[in-house]
Parts: C-alpha cells; structure tokens; sequence
C-alpha cells in the first residue's frame, strides 16, 4: 500500500525566469515524445521482421500483430505474446500431428509422438528462431523514457557494455550463454547488448506463428513455419493415399453399428472405413483386426486442441493470458472427452475385447449420471483413458474424410463439445484451487504423503492465524490424494467465510511487489484466546540515533504474555538462518523463507512517500544516493498462538529499499525475542 503524495509548490524569483510563447498543453505533449518515437521504431522492426519473412498470398499480416508477437511480458505494455503463443503452440502441434500422420503410415503412435515432441520442443524451436537471428527482432524489456536521446546525443543515464564483445551484434558462441541465474535478462547496455532466455525465442516463434494464423489462416502459418525450416508438408497427395487405404478396411462390428454412430455424431462418412478404425480398441487386434484407433487418437488430439483453442481465443478476446490458458486446460483433456462420450453414448459403439474396460466405462457412466450404485466411488471419478480416446480419434477420422477441412471438423464438433467452458462457469482443480488462495491470502500449505498398500494417502496442513486447518485424503496416485485434501480444505475455509475469486487474486497481484503483500483477510480475535488491546501487550521500543544511513526501530508487538515469557530463551527447535543478504530483496527473501518453514502467515508491509524540498542523502562510500523523494516502510507479521508484530523500517530512497529495511528490523526482532537464530 502506497499512500498518494502531497502536492509542493516551488517558488522562484521572476528575475530568473524566461518568458517562452509555448502553450502548456504543446510542453506537456513533448513529454510523450520519447514513448511516441519508441513505439514508431517497435513498429518498424516488426515490419522488417514481416519483409524478411515474405508472405505475399492473401491478405499481409499487419505490423502491430507482428509487433503484438515479439514483445514479452517484461515491456510492460498493454499487450504481449502471451495470447498468441497460446494459439501458435496448437497450431504448431496440429500440423506437426497432420504431416507425421500422412508422411508416416506405418508406423504406430508412440513413434509418431516421439517425433512430434522433437519437433515442437523448446530446444528445437529456439535453435530454429536463433539460425533465423529471431532474438534480434524479440522486445524483452521495458522502455525507461529517462534513457532515451535523440540520434547523435548521449544517455545522462549511460550502462556500460561489460559483455566482452567488441561488435554491437553478438555471436553464437557458448561463451555467450550461461546458465547463472544471477544474470539480468531484458536489459541493454549503452551497445543493445542484452541476455534473452532461450525459452523466450522459442516462445515467440510459437507467437509468430499464431500470429500469422489470425492474420492469414492457415496457409499464412505453414508458410511462416516452412520459413523457419519446420517440415510441415500437407501433400493432397498423401490425403488421398490415407483414404484409399482406409477404405479396405471390410471388418463390420453389428448390423447398422456404423449408421446409428453417424446419426448420433451429425456426419455421414464417405469413407465408412476410417470410422470403423476409430472405434476400435486395441484389444480387437488380438482377434485379427490389423488396425486400431490409435493413429487417429494422435491426430484427433490435435485437431480438438486447434479448434477448441481457436474458438476459445476468438470468443474471448478480453481475458487474460492465464485464464485462456485455464479454459484450454478444462476443455482440451481425456476427462472432458470422456464426458462428451458418455453424453453423446458413444461408449456403445466402441469395438473391444477387455471385461475390464468394460466394467470400469459401467462405473464411470453410473457416476455422471448420479446412480448411488456405484462399486468403488473412488476409482469412478475419472473416465476411462479409452473414452476419451475414442472422441479424438472420432476426430482425426472426419478430419481425414474432410481432407483436411478444419471448419468442417468444428460444424460437427461444437454441438458435441458444447457446453464449452466460460471464464464464469470455470472450476479450478481443488490442489490449484487452494494453492491460488492461499497464494492470495499469504499462507503456506505443508504438505504429507505416504502409502497405504495400493492407495496414496494426502494430509495438506494450513496454519492460519488463530487455527490449523488439516485436509486428508486418499486416492490411486499422489495426485488424486491431494486434490481430495484440498477439496477438504476448501470447504472448511469456506465455512469460515474465505473462499476463492479469481478477480480478487487478480488484483492482488497486481498491486503486490516481489512477494510481500498485504492481506485482505481480517479473522478478528486474538491468539491465544487474548484481547488485542494495550494490557495484554507489550510495547517494546528501540532507539538507535535517528539519521538517514543508520537503522531506526519503532516496534509495537502485540503478544501475549504467556508468550513473551521465554521469549528471549533460545529453544532446541529454535530456526537458524545463514548470514542475511544485503543486496535489494535479500532481507524480504530471509523473512519469506522464514516464514514458509514455520507456516507463518506472509507479512504484509505499508509504505508511505515523503517529497523534500532539500535534496537528502541516502547510504555511504560507494552506495550513496542523493535524492528528494523518500519512502518509509512498516511490516506487519502474525505469529499463530502468539500475536502480531509491527515494526517500522528506516527512510530509504527506493520503495523496496524501505521493504527490505523493514524485513531486517523484523528479523533482527524476532532474533531479540529468541524466535530465530542468525548467523552472522
């Protein structure tokens, strides 16, 4: 929380003055001169980006959506590649998935798999963006209007190139990439020399990719992705060669079985044979059918993930990166196929020879539809992995029958897809769920799993500031055990009033600094089952000689007494921490690290700004400062069964500088009250 600053005046003699024939209004435009000239530059670049690249057939893609595609997060603009990205990256894996499928017919899914996640991974996509000098053209940092001068003058504010490299272009040489986490990514130096993560150029090419899908379709895409040297090849060809030998297959499961799947699905095939491949298990291969469904599963999957994500991006043009990628996730998965299979019965059509599948896809119909006979309620929630396999290879089929007719695929597959999910009626996973609150709320979760024979059982601890919470649960994996736990947990919170908004944990977010943020969340009462007021306290000053350099504590602890008895006496379980960092951020990170190990409560801190009219100096020898604004910081931490602590930090010149005086004069506190050892 930072409190608005008051307005000063500056008074100067007139005699000082010049007399200038500008409006006000023409002085303060000129201020947005620098913003204005960055943005016309950023422009052009993408345009050189979109001469490079080359696409003349139909409609050109438009500078600010190549502009939109190369600029990260860490510009701080109203838009980045986030969304984009998002789409390129299904774009990507569905004509990886469709050039395998038809380039490849004998071999088998896992090997096709193999040779998708090749292509489409992070290390192939960012050696193919670096041969294409993409991270020339990517935009990774915010634009600082102090640094910024006209052609032909120096920066006031100048950085020293301490790279090593003579060269305003820097080679790809492995001296020149490193690992070290300590390395400032996004900054230039006076040269433009800059580190760039290699997930970020791998990234944008996935966003270029999306990018010229919006504007171009899909020829504009298999274009930019044969540019950067992906092999995505759609031969009308090989489409032909697909249906010609799917048409041999003469294998006829019942009587009228393939009439009464077409009614149900909305599509009559040309090509009966690929919708008998696509209902066909694998277990039916054992009584000498040569094929399955499982080709078709690997390329329905991706065409489900385009569509779906397609829709989802055009629907939805106003929500975030995240949520967009949280929708996908709830419509594109094996449990939300397996629904639509069971809606839609399609579960009757599939070709098997397994009891056991066949008793667990029972269970699973009994379980959405609500039938209290079902055997072991635990092992229904989740569908069976064939029946999700099922409507993606249902997918792949009529994509195959269509020649590649992606509107088409989606004319038959929304209504079955549908309800699809929306921003409002989207559900988390309890686990996400819980973990967003508590993120939100500033509590740490304490996690415990073991085995119990074949079952996993979850214990999930919540220290919160007057109780601990504990949710339990049991299931076939870790996972599945700790997702009961947190459904367990949120229930419990919510009986105590919490529960979780997305837009509020958007907001919280967004006014947070590195991690310390206020809570919102008033429980009311005091530990301990004491009062919070002024007798049960005690207040504990400490003064050192106040001047700007030094450390001014202002301390109130409100706890009680039975607490503060031994306080100072150190205990055998009494945290250690090593020396305490001393650059920006280190002594926030102290306290948080703290903090998690103890399942305290996250502080909350208030800064306040103060404006001088006389300029103020701030630190000694080489990290002295000389400034007029100032900021003071005071931290707020609970400590479950024992109170609150306040204390004040000292004026600093920076806000987090204050944050971080204030961590310290907390920790050095606790250190006082014998609640940590630190080790100088």
């Amino acid at each position: 929380m930072l409190n608005e600053k008051a307005q000063t005046h500056v008074h100067m003699p007139p005699e000082l003055l010049v007399s200038i024939e500008v409006p006000i209004t023409v002085l303060k435009s000129s201020y947005l001169l620098p913003s204005l000239i960055h943005r016309l530059e950023s422009l052009m670049l993408a345009s050189q980006l979109r001469e490079e690249i080359a696409f003349t057939t139909g409609s050109q893609i438009s500078s600010s959506l190549i502009l939109e595609a190369i600029t990260t997060l860490r510009c701080s603009e109203s838009f980045s590649m986030e969304r984009l990205e998002l789409l390129g990256d299904s774009v990507l894996k569905y004509t990886v998935s469709c050039h395998l499928f038809l380039k490849y017919p004998k071999k088998h899914e896992g090997q096709l798999s193999a040779r998708r996640s090749w292509v489409v991974c992070n290390s192939t996509l960012h050696k193919l963006g670096t041969d294409r000098s993409l991270q020339g053209y990517i935009r990774d940092g915010a634009f600082d209007p102090r640094r910024w001068v006209a052609p032909g003058q120096r920066s006031i504010r100048p950085v020293p190139c301490s790279c090593g490299v003579d060269a305003l272009e820097v080679p790809l040489d492995g001296k020149f990439q490193t690992e070290d986490t300590k390395i400032v990514v996004g900054k230039s130096c006076d040269r433009g020399h800059r580190w760039m993560g290699s997930k970020t150029i791998a990234d944008c090419v996935e966003a270029l990719i999306g990018a010229y899908y919006v504007g171009g379709g899909l020829n504009a895409a298999l274009h930019l992705m044969k540019w950067f040297g992906i092999d995505v090849e759609l031969e009308p060809s090989l489409v032909d060669e697909a249906i010609a030998t799917a048409s041999l297959r003469t294998y006829i499961p019942k009587a009228n079985e393939i009439e009464i799947l077409e009614s149900k699905i909305g599509y009559e095939f040309s090509v009966k044979g690929l919708l008998l491949e696509a209902i066909t298990h694998a277990t039916e291969q054992e009584l000498g059918v040569g094929y399955c469904y499982q080709r078709l599963e690997f390329l329905g999957d991706s065409v489900l993930d385009v569509l779906i994500t397609w829709h989802l991006y055009q629907s939805h043009r106003d929500i975030d990166p995240g949520e967009l990628t949280d929708l996908r996730s709830a419509s594109v998965n094996n449990e939300s196929f397996a629904q639509v299979a069971v809606r839609r019965n399609l579960q009757q059509h599939l070709q098997h020879c397994s009891g056991l599948l066949l008793g667990q896809i029972k269970e699973y119909a009994k379980y959405l539809s609500g039938s209290d006979d079902v055997p072991n309620p635990l092992q229904s929630t989740k569908g069976p992995k064939a029946l999700g396999d099922l409507v993606e290879s249902i997918a792949g089929a009529i994509l195959i029958d269509t020649k590649l007719n992606l509107n088409e695929v989606w004319r038959i597959f929304k209504p079955l897809l549908s309800p699809i999910v929306t921003p409002d009626k989207l559900e988390l996973p309890p686990l996400r769920e819980l973990n967003e609150l508590c993120d939100s709320l500033g509590y740490f979760i304490k996690e415990k799993c073991t085995n119990k024979g074949e079952l996993v059982h979850a214990e999930l601890r919540l220290q919160m500031i007057d109780v601990l919470l504990v949710g339990e649960g049991c299931g076939r994996n870790k996972k599945a055990a700790k997702g009961q736990a947190a459904a367990q947990l949120l229930k419990n919170l919510e009986k105590r009033g919490i529960s979780y908004s997305r837009s509020n944990s958007k907001r919280r977010k967004q006014g947070a600094d590195l991690v310390g943020v206020s809570s919102s969340l008033n429980m009311g009462g005091d530990a301990c089952g004491q009062s919070n007021n002024q007798d049960s306290s005690e207040l504990i000053k400490f003064h050192k000689k106040q001047k700007t350099t030094g450390m001014q504590l202002c301390t109130r602890t409100s706890i009680a007494n039975n607490c503060l008895e031994n306080a100072c006496k150190p205990k055998l379980d009494t945290p250690v921490i090593k020396s305490i960092n001393m650059k920006k951020g280190g002594p926030r990170s102290s306290l948080y690290e703290l903090c998690k190990r103890l399942q305290w409560p996250m502080p909350s801190f208030e800064s306040k700004e103060q404006r001088s009219r006389f300029p103020i100096i701030f630190g000694e020898g080489s990290e002295r400062r000389e400034g007029f604004n100032s900021f003071i910081s005071s931290i707020s931490l609970h400590i479950p069964n024992c109170g609150v602590m306040e204390c004040r930090g000292d004026y600093r010149a920076d806000k987090k500088s204050s944050l971080d005086s204030a961590a310290l004069v907390m920790l050095h506190e606790l250190q006082r009250q014998g609640k940590l050892i630190i080790h100088d």
